[in-house]
């Protein structure tokens, strides 16, 4: 499928075109289609820089941008006029971050992306699981552009029209699979669980330096201090511009700073730094002073102010260290998570949808036997996991632990 039925659309960028796209959407019939496009890999933030939505077999592209107040718009108002309507998404955990940071958020939902992956499709991407479904195949050649730019080609506008087309379709017809497998009650619990969550802030990660690519090749306290330093500087200068991170300064370039400044006497000069691989680029060469001076700040460091090799511990450690600091558990481990894949496999359901990892890593760490069936099942509710997940889990856990 090249096009739209009923060819491209033209953009919802004002106000008076948003209250005749909110009007004509909430007087039609049925599901709605949404999807957004984001410029991750060029802007610093997630953020939608354009909303697809489609209903009663019409489609609406919003530019959120000419409805921006202090960064972001509020299309909640939208969401209220849509509220009694069922949203359909593709990988909704994608796109409703960026939604909810516009006030449109679902009170029902269907998944589809997920719904194929409770009926246990090896390739859940939306163009694929279309020709399963529908023997229709979609190009999908702009998933990668920069969507910040304006004004949008009319290719990108076609491709993203596209993406809503047949969403409704592809719903139906996957409920009708889900039906026939016994797991249609699984999926709506499944799209609750995310209508819930919808608005949830993201989880921040501590110490997010350390996932630096190359990292592993970094070994001094010298060199951590380093990476650190030009890590955090690199990505206060991206929010500031709103510019994905790497298009600053690459991950191998911090490294290789590392790895030549990780000496006390080491000092850091202009024409050092320029000779470095990923320093002399335009952009970086433009935010010079603020590099020199992070590896000035590292070198500055001694001691106990170094980082150390390895950092803040989660409550949960990873199980391959279970062995040495609590035995029991790594043979429970050892015991129950072949059980639980088995399980999995059984029900063609992917482990981590059957129960989230931290979850079970969270409930295996746990030294005391949850005790009987309800006890179990309370302990398994605190992690979040929904009843259809504890009915598929209660045997193998209590069977194994």
């Amino acid at each position: 499928m090249s096009a739209p039925a009923d060819g491209v659309p033209p953009v919802t960028d004002s106000r008076d075109a948003l209250t005749r796209a909110a009007a004509q959407l909430a007087a039609a019939e049925g599901p709605l289609a949404v999807d957004t496009e984001r410029a991750q890999g060029f802007r610093y933030t997630a953020k939608a820089y354009l909303i697809q939505v489609r209903r009663g077999g019409s489609t609406f592209l919003i530019d959120p941008l000419p409805f921006e107040r202090d960064g972001r718009a509020d299309f909640s108002g939208l969401a209220e006029s849509l509220a009694p309507a069922e949203w359909l998404i593709h990988a909704a955990n994608q796109d409703l971050p960026c939604l909810a940071e516009v006030g449109l958020l679902p009170r029902r939902l269907f998944d589809t992306e997920l719904a194929a992956r409770l009926l246990g499709y090896p390739k859940v991407n939306l163009a694929t699981v279309l020709e399963t479904a529908l023997g229709v195949t979609l190009r999908k050649e702009h998933s990668a552009a920069d969507w910040s730019r304006r004004p949008l080609p009319t290719t990108w506008l076609n491709y993203a029209a596209l993406d809503v087309e047949l969403l409704a379709q592809l719903r139906d017809w996957l409920a009708d699979r889900l039906a026939e497998a016994g797991k249609l009650e699984w999926a709506e619990q499944e799209f609750a669980h995310l209508v819930v969550h919808a608005a949830d802030p993201p989880s921040a990660r501590p110490e997010p330096w350390r996932r630096t690519s190359g990292m592993h090749d970094v070994r001094s306290g010298r060199g951590r201090a380093v990476v650190r330093e030009l890590w955090q500087t690199r990505d206060q200068l991206a929010a500031g511009l709103d510019l994905a991170p790497h298009r600053l300064l690459r991950d191998n370039a911090i490294v290789a700073a590392a790895a030549l400044f990780d000496q006390p006497g080491q000092k850091a000069t202009p024409n050092l730094l320029r000779n470095l691989p990923g320093f002399n680029s335009k952009t970086a060469r433009a935010h010079q002073a603020d590099w020199l001076e992070a590896i000035r700040r590292a070198a500055a460091l001694s001691g106990g102010d170094l980082p150390g090799r390895r950092g803040p511990q989660s409550a949960v450690p990873h199980p391959r260290n279970w062995a040495q600091l609590r035995p029991e558990a790594a043979k429970r481990w050892q015991r129950v998570r072949p059980a639980v894949e088995a399980r999995a496999a059984e029900i063609a359901v992917p482990v981590e949808n059957l129960v989230a990892p931290d979850a079970l890593r969270q409930l295996l760490w746990d030294e005391d036997q949850p005790g009987d069936e309800a006890a179990l099942r309370r302990r398994l509710t605190e992690l979040e996991a929904r009843p259809w997940q504890q009915d598929q889990l209660v045997g193998p856990l209590t069977e194994h632990w």
